[in-house]
């Protein structure tokens, strides 16, 4: 072959050495297939990413402090020390009595272990300025949001609650043995106390105190050593053993002998062992619950965790008692098996259509080496993911969706093409390596621009980039693997068994095709039957889809598709080429041209003019309904479980007529209540409570609409009079905060109060529709009685604060003096009032101060009302801090049907035109704060992309046209999805429709370039052919009908590789579930339609379709008229130049 006509065909180095290296090649293909399966058998798998930012938590206890003094003491120093540090994004604190808590978050690019050595270093700076007598250091703990119950495990039935404990203590230890959960928490069970309740008057009237009590218990509960006896040359050990063993022993204790005659304690109190006073209730349904939270560690399968947690309880059952109810609650690895089964369905459902497709176009043979590109893609990727640590979750799942339809691109543009060759009577060798150089530069762009698309999306910040950073990296990770099947093993394969179809009217060979293909069915079908003898159950699936599409093709995808090829393939070519000759004729290319930029405004107005409804992030059925309940700061205990039972019945009525789709009611009073959109609250809060409707999975509902049922339960039981009540969907993905949050910022606490009352009440007056119920999150309602202390009084009795703080908090609050063991457990020895004495303000303020008079060795005794007086106050339940600066929050969620972006906007009106005090401010954030900035970085990441693209288009084309052509197109195919979503009526949602034209701008590309980059080889053969070196060379009728060719050339691939692109995503965006893995094991593909994977990425998905499928007519028409009048402007301008020459 002479130079001049070498020069006229490509070859790609890297695809030339792999043709010639064939047998490397097929061991390579073998050692993916192998280790990528089992690297996705082995993938931990969990629902959700890891989605939390480095965030650490500092607890510090300050007991009998208000929230006030525990501001001013603890937080404020503590906050002074953290703020300094370098890469803190936000830091709040809450002070409440008793408690400081200080909530830091660090920028995401911050290690957590970074972020925790820090923090504890400023703390230890701070400490200086704590008060020295804190009850115990700042604790400094990272917040893992990974580490959140796997499943909570019920443990109830008619048995006291000695009984309940020991049973649940049980499970307990056994599901502790599994290696892969690092914790289990007990919740519900009351633990047990000696309880000391001293009669208040007796022990006065003996001249006692609660001291003698105590020092009388530590001088009895003794066990101690006395060292060792060396007798015969033997050492014994010698042990005085006087620890109670009976809870008599402490009745019969002698607490002070008076001439001569003992003071037992049974004398001055009531001794028994019971129950600790409750603080909590949890219930299941109505009935009492002990629950253990599983906790897996992190980075373990939580699946095969939760397989191992059932063998555990099933094997532990056997040795339980009847009656005995074991029972699971969020058992996460039921709904992330189901999402992750659904996806995995939906992509052998994408693949099972893009192979139909491929075999209607393509043909068997030729389908084979393009689908070939499906598994070794996939699995080359899902190898890397997991050598690089990734866990599968429904992010990377929905990647490998949204890959299906492009991994195949770069095969069929590249088996297209080696086909082309071999019709053309080239060597197979020959037309593999000249087929797949033609286009590999050409594929490298495009790919390179689809993953240009995708890489902005890595650096997103925040909660939602840590959420979604696993989409982009799975796709780049798996498009450039794509490129490399197309490059080197597709090369390969069609070099070695790919064959030209010759037409035969030989009947004999068309029996024996049939004969072919039902033996092969046959021998599929029975070596499904051997693999499912042998359990292995993916091949099973796999030969039994195989045969199945075998003779779905040979009977009617090869016949149907004989005709589209030779009949309606060809009159759809004479029609393209005659509608894009007329389209490039005279001034019909810039008519063309400004058509589509008409249609763009045009698009964009009806879009708006529909008024779509703009979600943050996309609303599915609940899974669970969550209620929170709030009673007045101060009520007891037994007051809010009074009036959380009246709740339970009216949910109970609700839910009655659909119970069978209500997994369990879950109910919580004192613990775990607080919302996950709020800052968590240390110790128990006795006036909250949490209801927590479960429903089964979707598929499982039969239509029924769980949103409908949350409705029904808000208009149920709001309004409740004394009480605040908020009914909360779970949360889909990370968290954002509530939909309608308002932070009032400002120096003092009470102007803060009383600016939040008279605001919730203005915005009330406006009567804005869709909002809950208004809250804010600090009150002056936490009722205290104050004890003030004269301290001249005080002097003169010679009885300090001290020892009348002492008096009170132990008769109230009570004082562990020591320890009751039992068996291999200790139990407190709690002393106190009994309940009659320590209740009654006036018993407590009048009771006696006993002491013994240092002077003159007397005791005396002096009444508490002689040196203080009483005073009832409220406090604030909180105090809270954002950035060292006070804040009150006034939140609400939103009704269902309404939109949050639309109350919020109504509120931000309100708050222009509202006066606030100097020095007070306000800032929305929450939901809203979160939305406003992932929408910023959305925005800058699509102008980076574009950026990119263009950058790379230039590198490709050595030329500022042609990228500026392929750029418009991305811009046009937005038309598409503002129609699509105009005439579908489905709504935005900011996250997932952004991410997905983000996604369409790699996409769009692709079919633009291959097509410029064609047209140009054809002009560059063209030239090269007729020996002219000028680019003026040609006419322009010549150029005409070779951008004509090349678009009539690239007809069949462009629209294959739209067609492939968008039935991959097809069976995501409506919800096609069709489980072929039941479908062949039981003969029932239990369908159905929808889902929460549908609801959480089908506007994402739409997105791609709608642009998809103009950005075809886009790469056909429009592009195609670009080039002419670009081709057209440019020899004007070198004429012109010419002349003036």
């Amino acid at each position: 072959m002479s130079e001049t006509i070498k020069k006229l065909y490509r070859e790609f180095k890297l695809s030339s050495v792999a043709v010639d290296n064939a047998t490397s090649v097929f061991l390579l293909t073998f050692m993916i297939l192998l280790f990528g399966i089992q690297s996705y058998q082995n993938m931990p798998k969990e629902q959700y990413p890891d989605a939390s930012l480095p965030t650490v938590f500092i607890n510090t206890p300050y007991f009998g402090n208000s929230a006030e003094e525990v501001e001013n003491l603890v937080t404020r120093p503590l906050e002074k020390e953290i703020n300094s540090i370098t890469g803190i994004k936000t830091l709040r604190s809450t002070s409440i009595q008793d408690f400081s808590v200080l909530i830091a978050e660090f920028d995401s690019d911050m290690e957590i272990d970074d972020a925790v050595r820090k923090t504890k270093d400023a703390v230890d700076k701070a400490k200086s300025e704590l008060p020295g007598d804190l009850d115990e250091d700042p604790s400094v703990e990272e917040i893992n949001f990974a580490e959140i119950p796997i499943v909570t495990v019920n443990v109830s039935g008619q048995y006291n609650m000695d009984d309940l404990r020991k049973y649940a203590e049980y499970l307990e230890d056994k599901i502790e043995e599994i290696k892969e959960v690092s914790d289990v928490q007990l919740k519900g069970a009351l633990d047990r106390e000696v309880k000391i309740n001293v009669d208040l008057i007796k022990m006065q009237s003996l001249k006692l105190n609660f001291n003698d009590i105590e020092t009388a218990i530590a001088r009895e509960n003794v066990t101690m050593s006395g060292g060792e006896l060396i007798n015969n040359e033997s050492r014994r050990a010698l042990r005085v053993v006087g620890q109670f063993s009976k809870v008599e022993e402490i009745s019969n204790l002698i607490v002070k002998a008076e001439f001569q005659k003992p003071i037992y304690l049974k004398d001055i109190a009531e001794v028994k062992y019971a129950f600790e006073e409750r603080v909590s209730y949890a219930r299941s349904d109505g009935l009492p619950v002990i629950a253990l939270d599983v906790i897996k560690r992190s980075g373990e399968n939580l699946l095969s965790t939760a397989d191992k947690l059932k063998i555990v309880i099933a094997e532990a059952e056997k040795t339980l008692p009847e009656g005995l109810e074991v029972s699971l609650f969020n058992d996460l690895s039921v709904y992330t098996r189901n999402e992750v089964n659904n996806l995995e369905n939906s992509i052998i459902s994408g693949v099972i259509l893009v192979i139909l497709v491929l075999l209607f176009f393509l043909g068997l043979r030729n389908a084979l080496f393009v689908g070939l590109a499906i598994p070794l893609s996939m699995l080359t990727g899902i190898l890397i993911l997991h050598v690089f640590g990734v866990i599968m979750n429904i992010v990377v799942l929905f990647s490998l969706i949204l890959a299906l339809g492009l991994l195949v691109d770069n095969a069929i543009v590249v088996v297209e093409n080696i086909y082309r060759y071999m019709q053309n009577d080239y060597e197979h060798h020959a037309a593999a390596k000249y087929g797949a150089g033609e286009v590999a530069w050409p594929i490298i762009a495009s790919t390179a621009t689809t993953l240009a698309a995708f890489l902005p999306l890595i650096f997103w910040p925040g909660m939602m980039g840590v959420f979604m950073k696993y989409m982009p990296i799975t796709l780049i990770i798996v498009l450039s693997s794509s490129l490399f099947v197309a490059l080197v093993i597709n090369p390969v394969f069609t070099s070695r068994f790919m064959k030209i179809d010759i037409k035969s009217t030989d009947q004999n060979l068309a029996k024996r095709k049939t004969r072919n293909v039902i033996t092969g069915f046959i021998l599929m079908i029975s070596l499904a039957g051997i693999a499912h003898v042998a359990g292995v159950d993916w091949m099973r699936n796999l030969l039994c889809i195989a045969a199945l599409i075998s003779i779905l093709n040979h009977f009617v995808l090869r016949p149907a598709s004989f005709g589209f090829q030779n009949r309606l393939l060809p009159l759809l070519e004479k029609f393209y080429n005659h509608f894009i000759r007329i389209a490039l004729k005279g001034k019909n290319a810039f008519l063309t041209l400004i058509g589509t930029i008409i249609l763009l405004f045009v698009a964009a107005f009806i879009f708006v003019a529909s008024q779509p409804k703009i979600d943050f992030f996309p609303e599915a059925d609940p899974l669970y309904i969550n209620i929170f309940v709030d009673l007045p700061i101060g009520s007891d205990i037994e007051a809010t479980n009074k009036i959380v039972r009246d709740l339970e019945s009216k949910i109970k009525k609700v839910i009655e007529p659909n119970r069978h789709i209500v997994e369990a009611v879950l109910t919580q009073i004192g613990e775990d209540t607080t919302d996950p959109n709020t800052p968590p609250e240390p110790g128990v809060t006795p006036n909250k409570a949490r209801i927590t409707v479960a429903f089964l999975e979707y598929k499982d509902r039969d239509g029924i609409s769980t949103k409908s049922i949350m409705e029904e339960i808000r208009s149920e039981i709001l309004g409740s009079p004394g009480v605040k009540i908020s009914v909360s969907p779970n949360a889909g993905g990370p968290p954002t905060g509530k939909a309608i949050n308002l932070e009032i910022i400002g120096p003092e606490i009470d102007s803060l109060l009383v600016i939040s009352d008279k605001l919730i009440k203005h915005i009330n007056a406006q009567n804005i529709p869709g909002i809950e119920e208004l809250k804010a999150d600090t009150e002056l309602a936490k009722p205290e009685v104050l004890v003030n202390i004269d301290r001249g009084s005080a002097r003169r009795y010679n009885v300090s604060t001290g020892q009348i703080a002492s008096a009170l908090r132990t008769s109230v609050f009570g004082k562990e003096v020591s320890k009751f063991k039992v068996g291999e457990d200790e139990y407190p020895i709690m002393v106190r009032l009994n309940e009659q004495y320590r209740n009654s303000i006036g018993d407590l303020i009048n009771q006696k101060i006993t002491f013994m008079d240092q002077n003159s060795g007397k005791i005396l005794q002096v009444p508490v009302s002689s040196v203080a007086d009483i005073e009832y106050s409220s406090t604030y339940n909180a105090i809270r801090r954002k950035n060292t600066d006070r804040v009150v929050t006034i939140s609400s969620n939103v009704l269902e049907g309404y939109n949050a972006n639309e109350i919020n906007s109504e509120i931000g009106k309100i708050m222009l035109d509202y006066d606030l005090p100097n020095t007070y401010s306000y800032d929305f954030t929450g939901e809203q704060q979160q939305q406003a900035e992932d929408t910023a970085f959305l925005s800058t990441a699509f102008m980076v992309a574009l950026f990119a693209i263009f950058i790379i288009l230039v590198t490709q084309f050595n030329s500022i046209i042609s990228p500026f052509i392929i750029i418009l197109s991305v811009v046009f195919s937005t038309i598409g999805v503002f129609l699509g979503y105009a005439a579908s009526g489905n709504d935005i949602t900011i996250i997932f429709t952004g991410v997905g034209i983000i996604s369409l701008a790699g996409i769009v590309v692709n079919n633009a370039i291959v097509l410029i980059d064609y047209i140009n080889l054809l002009i560059q053969r063209k030239r090269e052919s007729l020996g002219m070196d000028s680019p003026s060379g040609l006419s322009r009728e010549v150029v005409k009908d070779l951008i004509i060719e090349g678009g009539a050339t690239r007809l069949r691939p462009v629209l294959l590789t739209a067609i492939t692109t968008v039935l991959g995503l097809i069976p995501l965006a409506i919800g096609f579930n069709f489980n072929f893995f039941s479908f062949v094991s039981e003969l029932d593909p239990k369908f159905f339609l929808g889902g929460d994977n549908t609801a959480l990425w089908g506007p994402m998905a739409w997105t791609i379709i709608y642009g998809i499928i103009f950005a075809t007519f886009l790469t056909l028409v429009v592009v195609p008229a670009m080039y002419w009048l670009a081709y057209n402007a440019k020899m004007n301008l070198m004429k012109s130049l010419n002349k003036s020459g």
